[in-house]
């Protein structure tokens, strides 16, 4: 009868145990030191993505530092936004409820992804 009634406290007692050991596995993993016979040591790539908006290019100065690019994409991007009132007699400087704030200008967002 004894047996049965400390069954749940064995059962509690053998998860806590199991739980913390999974986790002193997890803060110390085991790292990997193989190291790849085709890999050179001294040819290590540098890359960056770099981002320009709204007719800002300054890429040239990355070419000029030895950069090339190995992906160019682009996207629409809202370059400023206005404030125009809701309704025809709305009062702007009054009443800031009727303030509706929508895109003024339009331009170009280019993602550059470079390496050296």
């Amino acid at each position: 009868m004894k047996i049965i009634k400390q069954f749940p406290q064995i059962i509690l007692i053998a998860i806590f145990l199991s739980s913390c050991r999974t986790s002193i596995n997890k803060e110390f993993p085991i790292n990997n030191l193989k190291k790849n016979i085709n890999e050179k040591p001294n040819s290590e790539k540098k890359r960056m993505e770099i981002k320009f908006s709204c007719r800002e290019d300054g890429i040239s100065e990355y070419l000029d530092d030895g950069w090339n690019i190995l992906k160019q994409d682009s996207q629409e991007k809202i370059c400023t936004w206005k404030s125009v009132p809701a309704t025809k007699d709305c009062n702007m400087e009054k009443d800031k409820g009727c303030k509706i704030t929508k895109p003024d200008k339009i331009g170009e967002e280019k993602i550059y992804l470079l390496e050296k």
